[in-house]
């Protein structure tokens, strides 16, 4: 087989990416004609179809989806090849975009964010903070941050930065009204307060006696998509919760919750970051990554 043409890839990477040969020639400074030659000649030099074409949208093969996600190793390799020259030489500057979970973001980033713009003068940042799971290519964020279990697709990379102890809590007026639960499974008779967006539901899991992780089956009537809204209805005595331990360290000291079966083994809750796989890594955002992980890494 002759030597493939890494321009060819580039450009079917750019298809994919964008869904249409139009944007994808688009992006590289290509005709629609130019970039459909090029994803024709890769096939032919594979002897394979990469894509399934129609009049009005593009799909990928198995094989396709196989060399795509190849194509993203090999282009991360490359971008980590030149970040590791190029960007930790380079002095952060332009607009440092972040998207945060809002809690824990006005609780634990902004204070980082501040130490960051005083280093680096030459840096402005924008923030947004929210629960719901953002496209962070689609919209053009450098780098997301997320609380928890996630499944970034194979576009992102994903690094674990910190990791917080999850504690199940209630209000003292909760327990003096319903009475604290004894195990898992009495927490079935209970109102549990769980995490829920249109992308993504939280379940409970505990390690039992066997020293297997369970589900609990806790019942659930308030679904929130705030981890705040959680903290304040647990506070309120809507139910108990379970929540990271820096949500509700203030509020435990300051007797407005208390610890529910204290010596059950919930696990940790992991603060991951996200940023795009094929995206050279600008000294802005590798300097704050590498803040976050100085930080908050112990």
């Amino acid at each position: 087989m002759p030597r493939t043409n890494l321009n060819d890839i580039t450009v079917f990477m750019a298809v994919v990416d964008s869904g249409s040969f139009v944007a994808g020639g688009q992006a590289l400074g290509m005709t629609r004609s130019a970039a459909g030659k090029a994803v024709m000649r890769l096939e032919d030099r594979l002897g394979v179809r990469l894509l399934n074409r129609t009049t009005r949208t593009l799909s990928l093969t198995d094989e396709g989806r196989a060399f795509y996600d190849r194509g993203l190793q090999i282009f991360a390799a490359v971008d980590e090849a030149e970040a590791s020259v190029a960007s930790r030489a380079g002095t952060p500057r332009g607009v440092l975009r972040l998207t945060v979970p809002d809690a824990f973001g006005r609780l634990v980033i902004l204070p980082l964010l501040r130490k960051y713009l005083q280093a680096w003068p030459d840096v402005q940042a924008e923030v947004s903070f929210t629960d719901r799971v953002v496209d962070i290519i689609e919209e053009g964020f450098d780098l997301a941050v997320r609380i928890g279990v996630t499944d970034p697709d194979s576009r992102l990379v994903s690094r674990v930065v910190a990791r917080y102890r999850a504690l199940l809590c209630a209000s003292p007026s909760y327990i003096a009204e319903r009475g604290a639960p004894g195990g898992i499974d009495e927490l079935a008779n209970h109102d549990c307060l769980l995490f829920s967006s249109a992308t993504r539901r939280q379940l409970w899991r505990f390690r039992g006696d066997d020293g297997a992780w369970v589900k609990a089956a806790g019942r659930s009537r308030l679904r929130l998509d705030s981890g705040e809204a959680i903290r304040d209805a647990a506070v309120s005595g809507a139910g108990i919760a379970l929540l990271p331990d820096f949500l509700v360290a203030e509020d435990l000291a300051a007797g407005r919750l208390m610890q529910v079966l204290e010596n059950l083994e919930v696990g940790e809750v992991k603060i991951v970051t996200l940023y795009p796989t094929r995206r050279l890594l600008e000294p802005r955002v590798r300097q704050f990554l590498d803040l976050m992980v100085s930080e908050l890494g112990s």
